[in-house]
């Protein structure tokens, strides 16, 4: 699974619905303490869809803080 970050609750509400709008399985998950984002909220969805994922992201104009996956126990940016 990989991990969305926001800077705002308005953009991961927005962001859940459309990946929901889009059959992209995802969910609404705690924002991990090691990412540092303006939002408490982060969405998990699986690694297979990312490339639709970003393709979302880049036709609403979703703002993001980056996308990351764990790595040896900390997580990594693939995305930002």
């Amino acid at each position: 699974m990989l991990l969305m970050a926001f800077d705002s609750t308005q953009q991961a509400l927005r962001a859940e619905m459309l990946l929901e709008y889009a059959d992209i399985e995802n969910d609404m998950c705690p924002t991990p303490k090691e990412i540092t984002a303006g939002c408490a909220l982060s969405l998990e969805f699986p690694e297979e869809a990312l490339g639709q994922v970003l393709q979302i992201i880049e036709d609403e104009k979703v703002d993001i803080r980056g996308i990351f996956c764990k790595k040896e126990g900390a997580y990594v940016t693939i995305e930002s």
